[in-house]
């Protein structure tokens, strides 16, 4: 397997700003991220009648799980800088446009986690359209991971010594 060419620059910005970084051993396994993702939006399913609000939160959590499953898999991890943001650039910029609704979810999430009012849900329409795109997702993420090697970069540049 060769190394995934597009948007090679952002995830090697990524790394250089420490936004990403290296993975590997059983870490670099994006199998068990993608069974949780398809686990997560079962949950996420069974919880739109009941439970909007946490429904689409798990919904969210079950693309981003399909999202790291990529980068697992090509030995990356986000840090704590990049954080999820991290996660849509650089599965954005490799896989495409496919990969937006995540973008949307995510802001949405966002909103729904610090709302500006605290009536703001999510309606079932809303929710069902976030468990259908994850769900899409998912599946995009299962049919790639199999074509994916590890992100060879080169180092970060060393500080001469002072």
């Amino acid at each position: 397997m060769a190394r995934w060419p597009r948007g090679e620059a952002e995830i090697e910005q990524q790394i250089l700003q420490r936004e990403m970084q290296s993975i590997t051993g059983a870490e670099a396994d994006g199998t068990p991220l993608l069974k949780q993702a398809r686990r997560t939006v079962e949950t996420a399913s069974s919880l739109i009648e009941t439970d909007t609000h946490s429904a689409y939160v798990l919904a969210y959590d079950a693309a981003r799980f399909a999202c790291i499953a990529l980068l697992a898999q090509q030995g990356l991890r986000s840090t704590t800088t990049g954080g999820h943001y991290a996660v849509e650039r650089a599965v954005r910029a490799q896989f495409g446009d496919g990969f937006r609704p995540f973008a949307d979810m995510r802001r949405r999430r966002h909103e729904l986690e610090y709302p500006h009012l605290p009536t703001d849900t999510p309606s079932e329409d809303e929710v069902r359209e976030a468990v259908q795109a994850a769900e899409r997702l998912i599946t995009a993420a299962s049919q790639l991971i199999g074509q994916l090697s590890f992100f060879a970069h080169p180092e970060a540049p060393q500080r001469p010594p002072s």
